[in-house]
């Protein structure tokens, strides 16, 4: 693995690498969820991140807290990122999970920049902030706390049932600021469940969040 030749281009820091390669820490767990992953603790540089300015996107910023989805959605675009990190862009995009341990902190440091304008961070736009890493994690909670006592608009991009954990956060960022909250069920049929979204919640189970993310307050949208 190398981590050498990752770079930021970010208005706050400028051009510098992501993180320092002595600085990641590595583990695996022996619980049945945590079974063959393996996690790459980091203390990145930068949290936001820009969208190119050719994308289509409706958003110019977005933060991934992880890198890499214990998802293992057989059709995700961001399984190329892998292989800047000389991982392998299938199973190695699945159970080698980078991350960014210091999201919060960064976030905080970087909404209060001089040159924030307050523009909407937008989230799950890479990898879900709600897989399986994030129960152990919990790096959410901070982001959003972050995000509410900043009155920053973001949104929420999810297949994962995590969310749920954290309504109250959201409801409360939803009473000072724009919330979006999106819940992805991709499919209903197990076989194709089973076969293209592996390591998601069971379509039964993802659907119990619908409601209430929906419910997470009156400016929030699923």
């Amino acid at each position: 693995m190398r981590w050498d030749n990752l770079v930021e281009n970010s208005p706050m820091t400028g051009n510098s690498a992501l993180f320092a390669a002595d600085a990641v820490t590595t583990r695996t767990f022996d619980t049945p969820e945590f079974r063959g992953i393996t996690f790459h603790e980091i203390r990145a540089r930068s949290i936001l991140n820009r969208v190119p300015g050719a994308s289509r996107m409706p958003f110019e910023w977005t933060v991934n807290p992880y890198r890499g989805c214990s998802h293992a959605c057989v059709y995700c675009f961001a399984r190329k990122t892998h292989s800047y990190l000389d991982l392998d862009t299938g199973i190695g995009f699945d159970s080698q999970i980078v991350v960014k341990i210091n999201a919060a902190e960064l976030l905080q440091r970087e909404l209060a920049s001089r040159h924030w304008q307050g523009e909407h961070v937008a989230m799950g736009t890479n990898v879900d902030c709600y897989q399986r890493a994030e129960g152990r994690y919990r790096l959410m909670p901070g982001i959003i706390s972050t995000l509410r006592d900043r009155a920053n608009p973001f949104s929420i991009l999810t297949k994962g049932t995590l969310i749920l954990r954290d309504l109250e956060l959201l409801r409360q960022a939803a009473e000072v600021t724009e919330v979006g909250v999106s819940v992805s069920v991709g499919f209903t049929d197990r076989e194709l469940w089973r076969t293209v979204e592996p390591g998601t919640p069971s379509p039964g189970a993802a659907s119990t969040s619908y409601t209430p993310s929906r419910r997470a307050g009156s400016a929030a949208r699923s």
